[in-house]
């Protein structure tokens, strides 16, 4: 199953880190952009996917995984969509676990239609994990569970945004906040699919921006394997995360998407190699506060 696999990559690397792909025109560097026509969605699309190639070969040996946020894409059309699932194609190729950030869901029949698409062996759009919103219950799931044994969906629980308390915090009659609720049910849905790592193939999306949360939601999914948002640019730091985790300094994978991929704005150093310099000043960080 692939937390298993992802738990033994970021073994090897000792690094917990997901780098977001979320990559839109004006985070490819001008060394990339000036040989594509970048006012067209073909030649930004062309571009992106070729910044996206760059930075796969060069954090592939020092990252594990890869998140790759659908919105940019579709922001350009058909090419922007073509550029998407290259990404990911080629992220598989180099070996790193591929995230598809899409949050689908939607009544069974339908989410059916969305795991085909994403979760299926040689799918069109093909991803090893999905995010999905498990808002619909149980029926808008299970689809996504079923369709595959192998891979997985982080389905969001607690979100990085400042405004998800507005829902996500509300207080149930029995006492419990919404998140713990859905918590409950995403640990409870992951039960039939326990890798050999002891996580479920239903993670979980808990925002490193929320630490006392995100700790409370980790004693109550001893199961759940957790994608944690908001490292970096959000505004959360290595010590923040620290309980999300499990203690042996695992469980959980962390994104950071413009803190790395448009590191290159804050040096006059090449974009790439300030990627992989961003990378690994955040596996630093991470490994001064984490087990690894």
């Amino acid at each position: 199953m692939i937390f298993d696999t992802l738990a033994q990559a970021i073994g090897q690397k000792k690094n917990p880190t997901c780098v977001g792909l979320d990559t839109q025109k004006t985070h490819v560097p001008e060394e990339i952009a000036q040989r594509y026509d970048m006012h067209t969605q073909a030649g930004a699309a062309d571009a992106i996917a070729a910044y996206n190639a760059a930075l796969i070969e060069a954090l592939r040996d020092i990252v594990p995984a890869v998140k790759v946020q659908v919105a940019y894409y579709e922001t350009l059309g058909v090419p922007g969509m073509q550029a998407f699932v290259k990404t990911l194609q080629m992220a598989k190729q180099a070996g790193l676990i591929t995230i598809a950030d899409c949050k689908r869901n939607d009544i069974a029949s339908t989410a059916g239609a969305y795991a085909a698409a994403y979760l299926a062996d040689n799918a069109p759009m093909e991803t090893d994990i999905l995010t999905i919103n498990p808002y619909l219950g149980e029926d808008g799931v299970l689809p996504f569970l079923q369709a595959n044994s192998e891979k997985a969906v982080f389905a969001l629980v607690k979100t990085s945004n400042p405004s998800s308390v507005d829902v996500q915090d509300l207080r149930l009659a029995d006492g419990r906040t919404v998140f713990e609720a859905v918590g409950d049910l995403v640990e409870s849905w992951g039960r039939a699919n326990i890798g050999t790592c002891g996580y479920s193939n239903c993670g979980a999306v808990v925002g490193a921006t929320h630490p006392t949360q995100g700790a409370l939601l980790r004693k109550r999914m001893p199961h759940t394997f957790f994608l944690l948002p908001g490292y970096g640019a959000q505004g959360a730091s290595a010590k923040d995360i620290v309980g999300m985790f499990d203690e042996n300094g695992g469980g959980a994978v962390v994104n950071n998407s413009r803190g790395i991929i448009a590191a290159w704005r804050k040096t006059d150093k090449p974009a790439v190699e300030a990627a992989v310099e961003a990378a690994q000043r955040m596996q630093e960080d991470l490994a001064a506060h984490l087990p690894l």
